[in-house]
């Protein structure tokens, strides 16, 4: 059952300059599809039109052309968009740009009191999703104070309290460190592989989506390909000829093929890497 679809959807955005109006076509002609309960990784270098094709996902940004539909609702449907906005929910890339409390149990609860939540419900909605991201212990804490991965599971909590079907993440660990990134991305991936939650990510770093599902990559505002993961990094001179990478253990084993080596499918993570080298080379 596909969750969200998106059918020939073309955004562009006004631009205006001394002469006259302009149109910047971000979107061309898109279709996609993402299944419920998917776990849905959109790669893409700046411009390829990754993160406006998210902001349609919760109706932040509508259709100049095409339709964006999100459980069956059109999103261009005005007198529905709280509806879609309630199925989906939008986590940015810069975590303090969501956090609105001084405690992180009060900003992880600011969602659900917007809703109208009764307060029982509230309680237990917010423990739950602490607990979801592994930050319950830190629920009396200032956010502030935290680290940039805390805070951006914090914001992922905030999310989950409204109850949405989907989490939609653009570019979420762009601004965190190493052990940053590894916290979300555990914490998405626990999200979807437990609780079935639907999980789209726009991302830059590949090796976030060699667990996923899907991957599709985009550029000038148009679907390149898509695939399992393994499916599309196995097509490592596409991806390089539109300036993109590809995980570094695919990237080094491509590199040993191009000079003669022989193996049966190109790895995607250093384990897989590893296992691949002992095979031929010990």
């Amino acid at each position: 059952m596909n969750f969200i679809e998106a059918e020939h959807l073309s955004f562009y955005y006004e631009q205006e300059d001394e002469q006259q109006n302009t149109q910047k076509l971000v979107l061309r002609d898109v279709s996609l599809s993402v299944k419920k309960g998917e776990f849905l990784a959109v790669i893409g270098h700046n411009g390829s039109g990754k993160s406006t094709l998210s902001k349609h996902m919760n109706a932040i940004l509508l259709p100049t052309g095409g339709r964006m539909y999100v459980d069956g609702i059109d999103t261009s449907d005005e007198e529905r968009i709280y509806e879609v906005r309630r199925k989906v929910g939008l986590v940015l890339q810069n975590p303090d740009n969501q956090l609105v409390a001084s405690i992180v149990e009060e900003d992880v609860a600011f969602g659900p009191e917007n809703l109208g939540v009764e307060p029982e419900e509230i309680r237990r909605r917010v423990d739950k999703s602490l607990k979801a991201v592994d930050m319950y212990e830190y629920r009396l804490h200032a956010p502030h104070k935290l680290s940039g991965g805390q805070k951006q599971r914090i914001a992922i909590a905030g999310i989950l309290a409204m109850e949405p079907d989907c989490i939609v993440l653009d570019e979420p660990t762009a601004m965190l460190d190493p052990k940053g990134r590894e916290e979300v991305i555990s914490a998405v991936t626990k999200l979807n592989k437990e609780q079935g939650i639907t999980v789209v990510i726009i991302t830059h770093n590949m090796e976030e989506t060699v667990n996923c599902d899907r991957v599709v990559v985009m550029d000038k505002g148009k679907i390149l390909t898509q695939g399992t993961p393994r499916e599309v990094f196995s097509q490592v001179q596409l991806i390089r000829s539109h300036q993109l990478d590809v995980p570094q253990a695919t990237e080094l084993c491509s590199m040993l093929v191009s000079v003669g080596l022989s193996l049966v499918q190109l790895p995607l993570d250093t384990q897989e890497c590893i296992d691949a080298l002992s095979e031929v080379l010990l």
